[in-house]
């Protein structure tokens, strides 16, 4: 690994001294041009129904011009698509995504996407559990749809990961991380699994459009694996996550477990109010969880049911609760229900870096799994990004077993709480063919209950992560618009 900390080192010694200048009126710092670039005209926003506005200024429909987007790097455009008030007024905020998507409109029209992300990470951990490992999260998203007519859309989603093959066979270092069993049937201890691979997901989507004016949209869909509707946005969606290799911890208890699941079939219904925007989504699916070391793409009959609420107040503050029941996720024949809640907030800083500010606040729970009757976790996550820099933070605090974590106890069963915080940072260092390449650190502190300080040498767990962060996306579109 002494090549990939010779990269690191270089490249923040070069971007640390190409000093972005201060742009003349009118012009604003390009990270992808490296240089001051003019600002393009910008339009009125819409309102969060899909309603033009006629007193804030544009995020993202200003870009669009023809088909084409204006230049910029990938990770602000992807801020961009993620925050529900850069929706353009022929766009719709889906939430389980994180994304504007486009109502219908011409017959005829084509778009697309195409976006992914992967981490070369090299994690160290301290203490009576210390472990180094090498691993490579990665996912690639296309989309793509047509208009069958003004108000009819078909669309197709495809999600892919190579992490069966990019991780170490006991998963990655991840202290205090719990879930699944690997290919020998050993659970995963402070690691973290591998996703599906190859196929995370496959989804197509018919869309429904009611109203030329104001968003009144139906969605019913299909995945032979895909996403329930239950929990907050999928961590390596809302954008305080997509910049975090790690997956949350309360990742398995009543947050956002249910963004892999076999054969969905869900409906939703997306509509402007005078709060701002309303969805209501409804899913049944086959409960038991696909192995993520098994290469296949099991139909299943649906035997579980999940219905998600999410409101958007304005254009600044985004809320979702949601509930599921779920047969038998583990195959045990232990049912569960999983419940959530969650807000998140966007705010656009200013200044001449066009700073922005994200925080997801999340609770979760889920009853009668992993033998105990009921866990929770509460997550609190925040980015502070312009085009080149983005700091960000992690902080939760949930239940684990003693038999989660293979501490061997009398009540092996009994949750008790643990905490973990993460402070991170990535530097965007070039674009080249359509690829960010950033280098990022991070540093995790655990903290531990009395009963559980033995088996990992004291309160606290230390670890550290340094790692290469690649990213891309491309949009196309074709006809109107």
């Amino acid at each position: 690994m002494r090549a990939l900390y010779a990269v690191i080192a270089v490249s923040l010694v070069c971007t640390g001294a190409r000093a972005q200048e201060t742009c003349p009126a009118g012009e604003a710092w390009d990270a992808q041009m490296a240089m001051c670039m003019p600002i393009p005209p910008l339009t009125n926003p819409p309102q969060a129904g899909g309603l033009p506005s006629p007193s804030e200024p544009l995020y993202l429909e200003h870009m669009t011009s023809h088909g084409h987007m204006h230049e910029m790097s990938n990770a602000g455009m992807y801020d961009m698509m993620i925050s529900p008030d850069g929706c353009a007024s022929w766009e719709y905020y889906l939430f389980g995504m994180s994304m504007c998507q486009p109502r219908p409109d011409v017959r005829g029209r084509f778009s697309g996407m195409v976006m992914g992300h992967l981490a070369l990470t090299d994690t160290g951990v301290a203490g009576t559990r210390s472990r180094h490992s090498i691993a490579a999260p990665n996912w690639i998203m296309a989309d793509g749809g047509i208009d069958l007519s003004h108000w009819n859309r078909i669309e197709l989603d495809v999600m892919l990961t190579a992490e069966r093959w990019t991780f170490p066979d006991r998963g990655y270092a991840l202290p205090l991380q719990i879930g699944e069993e690997n290919q020998n049937g050993v659970p995963y201890v402070d690691a973290q699994h591998p996703h599906s691979s190859p196929l995370m997901g496959l989804t197509l989507t018919d869309v429904l459009s009611f109203s030329s004016t104001k968003t009144r949209i139906l969605r019913v869909w299909f995945s032979p694996r895909g996403e329930t509707t239950d929990g907050p946005i999928a961590f390596m969606h809302r954008a305080t996550g997509t910049v975090n290799p790690d997956a949350p911890l309360g990742h398995h208890l009543g947050q956002d477990v249910g963004h892999v699941t076999s054969t969905v079939i869900g409906a939703g219904f997306y509509f402007s109010n005078r709060l701002g925007a309303t969805a209501i989504e409804a899913s049944t699916f086959h409960g038991r969880e696909p192995s993520p070391t098994e290469i296949d793409l099991p139909v299943a009959t649906p035997d579980s049911a999940a219905l998600r609420l999410v409101q958007q107040f304005g254009r600044h503050l985004t809320a979702a609760v949601s509930v599921a029941y779920v047969n038998s996720p583990e195959g045990d024949g232990a049912n569960t229900v999983r419940i959530s809640a969650s807000a998140y907030t966007e705010h656009r800083l200013g200044g001449s870096h066009n700073w922005r500010a994200h925080t997801s606040w999340i609770w979760g729970g889920v009853t009668n799994y992993d033998h105990a009757p009921f866990l929770t976790s509460f997550g609190i996550e925040a980015t502070f990004s312009d085009e080149v820099n983005t700091p960000f933070a992690r902080l939760e605090v949930l239940h684990r077993t003693p038999a989660e974590l293979a501490i061997a106890s009398a009540t092996p069963n009994d949750p008790q709480f643990v905490g973990s915080l993460t402070l991170g940072y990535v530097r965007h260092v070039v674009s080249l063919w359509g690829f960010d390449l950033g280098v990022g650190v991070s540093g995790t502190l655990g903290i531990l209950p009395a009963d559980f300080q033995p088996a990992y040498g004291g309160p606290v767990i230390a670890s550290g992560k340094l790692f290469l962060d690649i990213r891309f996306i491309k949009m196309w579109s074709l006809g109107a618009r």
